[in-house]
């Protein structure tokens, strides 16, 4: 090789730079608040798939902060230089859309490994029929608890269709799901204990990605400013009532009607006017009697779960009995304070300890409200 020529690493290296085409600018297509909101989506429904995935694992589960980019559908295969697996998943209420993650095959066969009470490191040659169903349960968990968490996000339900797998080798084959020219990419670290350490890719198409992002912005509009006027109505109407009472006519059946009467032209007559009634204080307005109390402790609990079981049943329990829930899997979990409810949330796993990810609050009034009861 003669000196300043290119080892075959570096023409690869530069081929795959051009092939990214780097003129194609997310910019171009994604506003900056709408990447906001695109990746605030991402981070809360890739948290809650982190618990899910943490749960069937039993492995301390770390994904990172997603980064996105664009890319042309036709320059998607161009991205896999190794056997991936892809997972297709189809939302099917509440949003209409579809996307695509993609897993390394390496790490693919670890999470089957895992599902099937393996340790992680004794991974087959092959993935079989076998090793793709675990996958595919696992990948139903995670992205079902997403949906679960967009239900949350968007305050109606979402659901998905049950995700197809397949196997993409090297030159891999032609990812015909999309119908949009842009796709966008999102692309994330991975960590599964001392396991897996490696990306994850996911792509959605662009119109889909505008969906997701016209909802965020749709739950979060701001108040019309038309709404306050609503409300004073009747508070107007209640103080005319009581501020300004019409006269109410003499009970002429009352003995008092006998005793003379002057003239009503010499009468000092005055109208009656009754003080307004004060408003029921806001709950606001007791915070300041509360500062007495704010160091007296409370009793945190996390409830996963109700059933109601007969005597006979809890008699016939033990070690390695089941007992089901009335939630279901990925559903929030009830936080509550001396036994009264404030928040919602989702088990999270710390370190070598269980957390809960407060995912909804109970208005401020509601819980001042259930404290003081």
């Amino acid at each position: 090789m003669t000196e300043g020529s290119l080892s075959q690493e570096e023409i690869n290296a530069l081929f795959n730079q051009l092939n990214e085409n780097p003129s194609l600018s997310i910019e171009d297509f994604l506003s900056p608040m709408e990447q906001d909101a695109l990746g605030e989506i991402g981070n809360i429904s890739l948290g809650s798939s982190t618990t899910a995935l943490s749960t069937l694992l039993n492995q301390r589960v770390e994904i990172t902060t997603p980064t996105l980019s664009v890319i042309e559908r036709d320059r998607m295969e161009d991205l896999i230089e190794e056997v991936h697996v892809a997972v297709f998943v189809d939302y099917t209420e509440g949003l209409r859309g579809n996307n695509v993650l993609m897993i390394k095959e390496n790490d693919a066969k670890i999470i089957a490994n895992l599902m099937m009470g393996g340790d992680g490191t004794s991974l087959d040659t092959e993935l079989t029929e076998l090793h793709l169903s675990a996958v595919q349960e696992a990948m139903n968990q995670m992205m079902g608890s997403a949906a679960t968490s967009m239900s949350t996000m968007f305050h109606q339900k979402v659901d998905i269709s049950p995700p197809s797998i397949d196997v993409l080798g090297f030159p891999p084959k032609k990812l015909e799901a999309f119908a949009d020219d842009i796709i966008i990419k999102v692309s994330f670290r991975l960590k599964v204990g001392n396991l897996i350490d490696s990306n994850m890719i996911q792509f959605i198409p662009l119109s889909f990605g505008k969906e997701l992002i016209q909802q965020i912005f749709k739950t979060h509009d701001p108040v019309p400013p038309s709404t306050p006027i609503i409300e004073e109505k009747p508070v107007r109407q209640a103080q005319t009532t009581v501020v300004k009472p019409e006269a109410a006519p003499p009970y002429e059946g009352s003995p008092v009607s006998q005793i003379p009467v002057p003239p009503p032209v010499n009468a000092n007559v005055q109208k009656v006017e009754y003080g307004a009634f004060p408003e029921q204080p806001a709950a606001s307005n007791f915070k300041g009697n509360l500062d007495l109390l704010y160091d007296i402790p409370l009793e945190i609990t996390v409830e996963l779960g109700r059933t109601e079981m007969e005597i006979r049943k809890i008699l016939e329990l033990g070690p390695g009995a089941v007992i089901q829930l009335d939630k279901l899997a990925g559903e929030p979990v009830d936080i509550l304070a001396n036994h009264k409810l404030i928040a919602k949330g989702e088990v999270v796993v710390i370190e070598e300890n269980f957390g809960v990810r407060i995912t909804d609050i109970i208005s401020p009034i509601d819980r001042l409200t259930k404290m003081t009861m």
